[in-house]
């Protein structure tokens, strides 16, 4: 379901009406409370308060109860339209209700505080029912017994700034979800459980993958430990590889730059609250870039270029720096230094749609080698507020990102007016092993930075041309997609990425020298092994192998050590007995071939 189906759905209808009567029970219990916005959001819904005191577990059960006592009452969503001096009058004593009424009456923006499109004039209006009424332009139930009391839940409360400024008053958020049906929510808490289970700041820790070292380094800046690093090696080497092999070419560029650049390209003007503070080096300032465009367009205007030196294809695991509030950082998912894997192409305009075609094709190729398989799109066009580019640029660049989707068989949606000043764009989500859509690839036309960096090419009539860019990033960042990796095969990685695919186990000390053997054996066919001599139990050998989400754990004896093979067992549990060694490194090679499970 798209962002604008959504919008317009009853269960959305449902989330926001439910979030009115938490609201309500939430203000019965501290009268003297203070409200701020409660929107519906993605699976529910949240609200921000001012209260006396922090809320508990113990008051959100409480919350809950009061919210269902509401709902029985049925009582009716009227709407009104009023202006800023009455809306003012009935929220007196609200004063973050104030503060959105007077940027409502100032126009531009929404009774969130958010901007509003260009053009649309802000509505004053409110919604009540019963004792409660807020600041709201809707949608809502026609009444609350449109609402099941069995399908709500209260999950948890959460700090949040007021407007997102950590300058101001921080407020307490309560999220909760609703749903049409009792086993639509029962089905929801299902999954956020599995989701507890594989969250990658959890499975991190546990496998010795990365860590964040807040207090001595800093938020946001993440330490790849030795098993993930490897796997980030892994996959980084796999990429390169491909990208090599697919005409482009491989660049790199500083981790700062002049003043000027950031200037030129308008990064100072628009992107600059992102961006951290200027470095002096001899008198003149210099800044951590955010973004890798800038290098890029540089290496493109170091030589004169001809018509015939198209497409070009720039890619870069350039290192960029941005500022995220302490709020936001989440384990891999939002940090403040990330490495991209950057790439920009150029190409002349007839070149343009079979650039697009393959830059489609390119991403969903590196996706699907990582075990991604199901995924969808999203085509956003023109703004109708100012842009830069000639209005036939803009209607040939969404014809080819749209007729490549076509092509490529990928569903998606159209973000009509969704586009960014400077191009349209398709951003490529993928849903992970229990259904959640995550944001990796984004396909996106500049018709700006080359204006900006006057880019041209001599054409075969002898004139000069500005040729078309396309900025491309494909994992997004090998922070964030490492995170979503984690979280979707929930630690358990492919043969082929894993940092140790086979754990040897000699049952006894004797062994040893045996599982040295098979070690060397099949580390010169090429897989990862360890042997676990210590101590312990087979049995907890075993055991904490398969915590580990080691592929192959192979136990020696006696046995396995006179007739040369190996008993297997699978992380899975499955014990696959014993095989001659050069069958399991065949089948162990396969599979790290084929980039299977197991």
């Amino acid at each position: 379901m798209s962002k604008k189906e959504y919008e317009q759905s009853h269960l959305y209808k449902i989330r926001h009406s439910a979030a009115h009567v938490m609201a309500q029970a939430v203000l019965e219990m501290f009268p003297k409370g203070k409200v701020a916005i409660g929107p519906p959001i993605e699976d529910g819904f949240y609200y921000d308060f001012d209260l006396p005191r922090a809320l508990t577990t113990d008051d959100l059960k409480a919350i809950e109860k009061r919210m269902r006592n509401i709902i029985k009452k049925r009582h009716t969503f009227a709407r009104r339209e009023l202006s800023a001096e009455e809306a003012k009058e009935i929220f007196a004593d609200q004063p973050y209700k104030i503060e959105l009424i007077e940027g409502l009456e100032t126009g531009g923006v929404d009774e969130y505080g958010e901007a509003l499109p260009a053009g649309e004039t802000p509505v004053i209006s409110i919604y009540k029912h019963d004792t409660f009424a807020d600041l709201c332009k809707g949608p809502h139930v026609e009444n609350l017994g449109k609402i099941n009391p069995k399908a709500i839940k209260l999950l948890n409360v959460a700090g949040a700034y007021w407007r997102g400024d950590e300058n101001r008053q921080q407020l307490q958020r309560i999220y909760g979800t609703a749903w049409e049906k009792p086993q639509e929510l029962k089905d929801y808490l299902a999954r956020l459980e599995e989701a507890k289970k594989r969250d990658h700041r959890k499975l991190g820790k546990e496998l010795g993958l990365f860590s964040i070292d807040a207090e001595n380094l800093g938020g946001g800046l993440v330490l790849w430990q030795p098993k993930g690093g490897l796997i980030r090696h892994i996959a980084e080497e796999f990429c390169k590889n491909e990208h090599l092999a697919n005409g482009y070419d491989m660049v790199y560029s500083p981790h700062i730059g002049k003043s000027a650049l950031w200037e030129t390209s308008g990064h100072l003007d628009f992107y600059k609250e992102s961006m951290y503070s200027a470095l002096d080096i001899d008198g003149q300032e210099y800044y951590l870039k955010p973004m890798n465009c800038p290098f890029h367009i540089l290496m493109y205007k170091n030589d004169l270029r001809s018509y015939r030196d198209f497409p070009l294809r720039y890619a870069e695991w350039g290192t960029v720096y941005r500022y995220e509030r302490s709020g936001v950082l989440h384990g891999l998912l939002r940090v403040r230094g990330f490495t991209q894997d950057d790439a920009h192409h150029f190409c002349r305009e007839d070149q343009m749609p079979e650039e697009i075609d393959f830059v489609l094709k390119f991403c969903l190729h590196i996706l699907r080698s990582f075990g991604f398989e199901n995924f969808h799109a999203y085509l956003s066009t023109q703004p109708p507020e100012k842009s830069v580019g000639e209005a036939a640029q803009w209607r040939a660049a969404e014809k080819a990102l749209e007729e490549a989707l076509q092509r490529a068989n990928i569903p998606y949606d159209v973000d009509e007016g969704g586009g960014a000043f400077y191009g349209p764009k398709i951003d490529l989500k993928i849903s992970d092993a229990i259904g959640r859509e995550w944001q990796l690839s984004t396909i996106q036309f500049d018709f700006n930075l080359p204006e900006r960096f006057d880019m041209s090419y001599i054409g075969s009539d002898g004139k000069e041309h500005r040729p078309y860019m396309i900025h491309r990033a494909l994992m997004g960042s090998m922070e964030r997609f490492f995170g979503v990796l984690i979280e979707h095969f929930a630690g358990a990685f492919p043969v082929w990425l894993m940092p140790t695919q086979a754990m040897l186990i000699p049952i006894a000390d004797r062994h040893v020298k045996y599982a040295e053997k098979v070690a060397a054996q099949l580390k010169i066919a090429g897989l990862r092994v360890e042997i676990d001599d210590s101590n312990d139990r087979m049995g907890n050998k075993i055991r904490k192998a398969q915590k580990q989400k080691i592929p192959y754990m192979l136990v020696v004896g006696d046995k396995e050590a006179e007739e040369n093979t190996v008993a297997i067992r699978l992380r899975s549990g499955e014990n696959l007995g014993p095989k001659p060694l050069d069958e399991f490194a065949a089948m162990a090679l396969e599979a790290v071939e084929e980039k299977r499970s197991v």
